[in-house]
């Protein structure tokens, strides 16, 4: 048997293709749930008053994200962090 490597890319080798549910946090302890692609740009976006909903807010800073590689899961975690179970989860990985 031949040893040779796969024709496709390995799903992990290129992060562009992963979603995130993020979590930002102001300094009047408000907290902004959402889902992007590139979670360093979209922090930017919210900080720059890109972003009609968070724009009232700012500064915001990052406190937690998690990747998936489906946008469906990505998705489906961050409705669950909008939900009451969710905040209440929220809180206890924050420490609150």
């Amino acid at each position: 048997m031949d040893n040779c490597p796969p024709e496709a890319d390995l799903p992990w080798a290129d992060t562009s293709m992963y979603y995130y549910v993020y979590v930002l946090k102001n300094k009047r302890g408000e907290l902004y749930k959402g889902l992007t692609q590139n979670p360093e740009t979209r922090v930017q976006d919210h900080n720059e008053g890109k972003v009609r909903s968070t724009k009232n807010g700012r500064p915001w800073s990052l406190v937690y994200f998690e990747g998936f590689v489906s946008k469906k899961s990505a998705r489906k975690e961050e409705l669950f962090l909008k939900s009451g179970k969710g905040r209440e989860r929220l809180k206890y990985l924050l420490n609150e």
